[in-house]
């Protein structure tokens, strides 16, 4: 049998923006808009309602944004994957995006075979952190200087054990779980498991997360 489709919600305050997503994606088969709102304080009925997979969320909207609407529904039991769409890439957007416990960070003029590609991604429990954005984040959190979540974060990757630690660091400098097997002589789905782990005894929500941590950490991967 076939997989059911992906299922994804639009949060945009621009009509023309959630009509024009909404056709891009209805030509993707395995994709499925299943609603759209206007505006962050839409998204957690809305959620409530159609039950996304994946949330394409606007960060700028009036009444609540999408850093906050973010917040929000990852702090639910069973949250959906969220993609947030901009017009901006300042720094402080992608690192609060991240922290939030976005999946993703996409700008809006970004092609729509990537913002597809970022959908499958995202649903299949792998967070889109490109390396590009990979490197405006470290370049962003070394720049703040003395930060301190840096001992609270070497704290915190002290309750991994060795081989966690070791998968937590490259996961740090945005290797795949492929890249990472190979690096360490592990199998994909070791990798996957030793994420799976770091992340509950971290108290995560993804691997994206995972990669902040680290960075406050200041630590390279041996």
């Amino acid at each position: 049998m076939d997989s059911p489709p992906i299922r994804v919600l639009i949060v945009d305050d621009d009509a023309l923006v959630r009509s024009g997503l909404s056709m891009m994606l209805a030509g993707a088969g395995d994709l499925e808009v299943v609603g759209d709102v206007a505006d962050g304080a839409e998204a957690v009925p809305a959620v409530n309602e159609h039950r996304p997979d994946v949330v394409l969320m606007d960060i700028r909207m009036p009444r609540l944004d999408g850093l906050a609407a973010t917040e929000l529904l990852r702090a639910r039991r069973d949250p959906p994957e969220i993609i947030l769409l901009t017009t901006f890439d300042t720094d402080d957007h992608i690192l609060r995006a991240m922290r939030a416990g976005a999946s993703g960070f996409l700008l809006k003029h970004t092609p729509p075979p990537e913002i597809i590609q970022a959908i499958r991604q995202v649903a299949a429990g792998e967070p889109m952190l490109s390396p590009a954005v990979l490197r405006r984040m470290m370049a962003f959190v070394a720049d703040a200087g003395a930060d301190p979540r840096k001992a609270r974060a070497r704290e915190l990757l002290e309750r991994l054990s060795e081989g966690e630690r070791a998968v937590a660091l490259r996961v740090g400098q945005g290797r795949t779980n492929s890249e990472i097997g190979r690096e360490l002589s592990l199998s994909v789905a070791t990798v996957k498991a030793y994420v799976s782990r770091l992340l509950t005894k971290l108290e995560l929500n993804n691997r994206v997360q995972v990669a902040l941590l680290v960075n406050d950490a200041d630590l390279e991967a041996r």
